[in-house]
């Protein structure tokens, strides 16, 4: 990729806030692939230049985009410096000093669109989203682009979890801020149509770590569904009860109960990309 930045072609893909610890900093993900940090609120800002130029990052390529695009920030609400993102397609990578040094964690993925030589190489994963457990940030969750995986260790080892109906092909996870064996996703047919999965649109939950899921549809379309839940398109509040989920044709439904039912906003809107609880 060089050294020099694109900047034609950089799109905002995900901004988050830094920890307690370190008021006024953000980080924000872009296309293609740049780790960007403020100090001050979003007032200035400084390429995370050890990520840009990490010798592995030549390895990294689009996974739905012509460039690799930084889609998840993980910030350790416990030490501030330690912070996850994830790459489509360039797998998860840690740094836990602030951004000065970063390490490539993906050892237990593995990639159905590699050559067998390459397929687990934790620097091409096509890693959809990446989300951590607000009170347990050591155990995350990851829905990748042929299933879906789960670390206890800080992303250091991931497992792979198996037997999930409809379809263990996604974008969206949202985990629950306090029990981390808690989690949600939106089940998609893989690569073919990119729509739900007999037309129904489902969440699908697990509540014991991935053993098992549950197919959540209680108000949710059953049919003639087209509504397709992208990265940032599922959320879940502060008090891990209230889920929101918006889809790519303008759909837009909430839960107030951890998903068992659903409501939908009467309105059709234009394509939503991105939904946020505030706090």
């Amino acid at each position: 990729m060089g050294k020099t930045i694109p900047w034609t072609t950089v799109k905002l893909w995900t901004l988050e806030a830094g920890g307690p610890d370190e008021p006024g900093v953000l980080w924000c993900g872009t296309i293609p692939g740049g780790l960007f940090r403020s100090a001050d609120n979003g007032s200035s800002w400084e390429l995370v230049r050890a990520l840009w130029e990490h010798p592995k990052r030549k390895e990294w390529f689009g996974g739905g985009a012509d460039l690799p695009g930084i889609h998840s920030i993980c910030v350790d609400p416990r030490a501030s410096r330690t912070v996850r993102v994830a790459v489509s397609c360039g797998g998860v990578w840690v740094t836990k000093d602030g951004g000065g040094t970063w390490a490539c964690c993906g050892e237990g993925m593995w990639a159905a669109y590699m050559p067998p030589e390459r397929r687990s190489d934790p620097n091409i994963q096509d890693v959809h989203r990446l989300a951590q457990c607000r009170s347990s940030p050591d155990r995350l969750w990851v829905q990748h682009h042929n299933g879906i995986f789960y670390s206890g260790d800080g992303a250091l080892s991931w497992q792979e979890a198996v037997g999930v109906e409809p379809s263990n092909f996604g974008f969206a996870v949202a985990v629950h801020p306090k029990n981390p064996d808690v989690a949600w996703f939106v089940p998609a047919i893989k690569d073919e149509q990119r729509v739900p999965v007999g037309g129904a649109l489902v969440v699908t939950q697990t509540r014991d770590g991935g053993r098992t899921f549950e197919v959540l549809r209680n108000g949710l379309p059953q049919r003639h569904s087209y509504d397709l839940v992208y990265r940032h398109g599922l959320d879940v509040d502060a008090t891990g009860d209230r889920l929101v989920i918006g889809s790519t044709t303008g759909g837009l439904w909430v839960s107030e109960d951890q998903g068992k039912t659903w409501g939908a906003v009467a309105a059709r809107f234009p394509p939503i990309h991105y939904v946020r609880f505030v706090p």
